[in-house]
């Protein structure tokens, strides 16, 4: 059983060996907006969730816990929470990874030099991660430092979270992450693969508040006796986004995938190579398997891409339902001139600006609904191809082929584009929930279900395969006017700007 505690919704779902789904449970929770720029989860109602989901996914499957040979959990990686050990209740609500809240904090600990941590974690410094969050918590929330330098709170990313309640909370839970998730905290030393005390301290998070690193596959715990998994090992650990690396076996040097979801973020594995990025991306621990060496990664980190098509839905009601956005797109030949740079909560790879908002450009009397819904679908295309630029620089790989999976892989008109604009071959596999079998794959390695990389290689087929039919010239002309219409977003929030 894979347990997917994403950004929208927790999900559990359950594979066969063949890597097959059996069951899904899923549930949204509440996103909660209390301010422009701030997001943020209710912690107890995401822990509730996943207690929900997994009785439904076992109860679907008509199985119960004796059937389940192993849990992985992935998560979104960057949105953290902090709570109190004795209580079990978390003194603020989860800070979600798209707020951007911290972001004074962040100019004050770089002190106009965005890169200070870099070498060492891998991350330049933005509000995206988990430290800056820990800060504004600690110093935000009534009582909450005095407790921390108590000893008396724990913080974790939300994998950290859900482990710990599963096994058992205030009563002896297991504060451990692993090191995907601790890459992103901005905490982590990316060779060493502990916590840097230096940067803790700089960010006035006391080290005991920190869960134990280990690696995405071994037994960390085992379900708690009052829950549905009582005695089952919870045994592999993966960010959501090298979860659907690891699930899409993208285990060679120089392979990548994109995850298209509420944001888009595209992996390229490294190798046992730390490679530093020269282009505005980040260097990241792409997994680990028990004792073996760590294997890196590149990656590039898009805010928005799915959660625009939402917007267009919940915000401007242009729709009833998401994927009603590509019949909307197919009613024109093209965009008709008009850019939609998504900058709703700044720009992430390979710009990071923080300053940025969105834009909708290049706008004439001939522009129609049809033609917002083709450049909103175009935007993630772009942005994608922007960060494939961005890896070719860095890792000096040419990539032959582009994996792709998540939701909106089903949306044909983007797919065809995203290979136009990409220009090598998009290919997608039968089993698109490649971040739960990720996670599942972790687990069930750590426990011998199956034997290891080759077992996923094995199971991974190739669903759809969509190849380049644009001529260079329109490509060119096309992702020219992108990267002007990106730079009609910079600079928008000044100082006296809130959020």
């Amino acid at each position: 059983m894979a347990i997917d505690q994403g950004t929208t919704s927790s999900r559990a779902i359950i594979f066969d060996h063949s890597g097959k789904i059996v069951a899904t449970g899923q549930k949204e929770h509440e996103q909660i907006f209390p301010r422009a720029g701030w997001v943020e989860h209710d912690p107890a109602e995401v822990w509730d969730n996943v207690r929900e989901v997994v009785a439904s996914s076992l109860s679907q499957a008509n199985m119960n816990r004796h059937d389940i040979a192993a849990v992985g959990i992935t998560n979104q990686r960057e949105t953290t929470v902090v709570w109190n050990k004795e209580t079990g209740e978390a003194v603020y609500n989860a800070i979600v990874w798209q707020d951007t809240r911290t972001q004074k904090i962040v100019e004050e600990l770089g002190g106009g030099n965005p890169d200070k941590y870099k070498d060492k974690v891998g991350l330049p410094l933005a509000t995206y991660f988990c430290g800056p969050k820990v800060k504004w918590i600690l110093d935000n929330v009534e009582g909450a430092r005095a407790d921390a330098e108590a000893g008396k709170l724990l913080m974790g990313t939300m994998d950290t979270w859900v482990l710990w309640n599963m096994t058992g909370g205030v009563n002896g839970g297991v504060h451990v992450t692993d090191v995907t998730n601790a890459s992103r905290t901005m905490l982590m030393d990316l060779k060493t693969l502990d916590w840097d005390a230096d940067i803790a301290a700089d960010m006035t998070i006391p080290m005991s508040m920190l869960p134990e690193i280990k690696s995405s596959a071994e037994v960390y715990g085992k379900g708690d006796q009052g829950g549905f998994l009582m005695d089952i090992p919870i045994a592999g650990i993966l960010g959501d986004q090298q979860a659907a690396t690891f699930g899409q076996a993208c285990f060679e040097k120089g392979m990548a995938k994109n995850t298209y979801g509420t944001g888009c973020f595209m992996l390229m594995n490294t190798g046992e190579e730390i490679v530093p990025s020269k282009n505005g991306l980040l260097t990241t621990v792409c997994y680990q398997i028990g004792d073996n060496k760590p294997i890196y990664a590149l990656e590039g980190s898009i805010a928005v891409t799915g959660s625009l098509v939402q917007w267009l839905r919940d915000n401007l009601r242009m729709f009833d339902s998401a994927p009603e956005v590509e019949e909307l797109a197919a009613s024109v030949e093209d965009n008709g001139g008009a850019y939609f740079v998504p900058a709703f909560s700044g720009l992430f790879a390979p710009y990071w600006r923080a300053d940025a908002r969105g834009a909708l450009v290049g706008l004439t009397r001939y522009v129609n609904r049809g033609h917002i819904a083709r450049s909103v679908l175009e935007a993630t295309a772009y942005q994608t191809r922007e960060v494939l630029d961005a890896m070719e620089a860095d890792s000096g790989v040419q990539l032959e082929e582009l994996r792709v999976d998540g939701g909106m892989t089903a949306n044909e008109t983007l797919m065809r584009f995203q290979a136009d604009q990409v220009g090598v071959p998009v290919v997608r596999p039968v089993v698109a929930e490649t971040t739960a079998l990720g996670a599942a794959y972790a687990a069930g390695i750590a426990v011998g279900y199956w034997s290891g990389e080759q077992d996923v290689i094995d199971n991974w087929a190739e669903d759809k395969r969509w190849t380049p039919a644009m001529e260079d010239a329109e490509r060119e002309r096309l992702f020219r006017n992108w990267k002007k219409a990106v730079t009609k977003t910079f600079d928008w929030v000044d100082e006296d700007v809130e959020g």
